[in-house]
């Protein structure tokens, strides 16, 4: 392998993780896309491409969990200032931790990271919910192309 693949190999990589990441805080992405192009195209194995996507995501709705978290110390969440802000917060209420398992949802999943960062919810299984849904989604994706 020469220097030109490497740079080519490890591009790609970057470019999906900076995808994935952007795809999971407030801004809108298509890792969903990217991921299935570069297990299509067979430079990378599937296990390393869904790896990268997943942590690219994670670290991304991460970022919009804090965001929540520092928001929260500002404003109560009792009176979010936006309706929309309210039934996410209404709703991670109810169900608490195991709906970060769909923060992969699109626009709702977002939300559901910002409002769990708002109400504090416990750090690490916050951790464990969104990284299950992420890798999941991502792993359905893979697979999907594979067929």
């Amino acid at each position: 392998m020469d220097w030109t693949e490497v740079f080519n190999s490890s591009s790609a990589l970057w470019g999906l993780f900076f995808s994935a990441f952007i795809s999971s805080t407030l801004a809108p992405g298509g890792s969903e896309a990217v991921l299935a192009y570069l297990v299509r195209q067979g430079g990378h194995e599937p296990g390393m491409l869904v790896g990268v996507a997943t942590l690219g995501n994670t670290l991304g709705a991460l970022s919009t969990w804090a965001l929540g978290y520092w928001t929260g110390k500002r404003f109560p969440a009792d009176s979010p200032a936006y309706p929309r802000r309210h039934k996410a917060i209404l709703a991670v209420r109810r169900w608490g931790q195991p709906l970060l398992l769909l923060s992969w949802l699109p626009v709702v999943g977002d939300g559901f990271c910002f409002a769990a960062g708002w109400l504090k919810l416990p750090f690490w299984p916050s951790l464990a919910g969104i990284v299950l849904g992420k890798l999941g989604r991502y792993a359905v994706i893979s697979l999907a192309v594979q067929l």
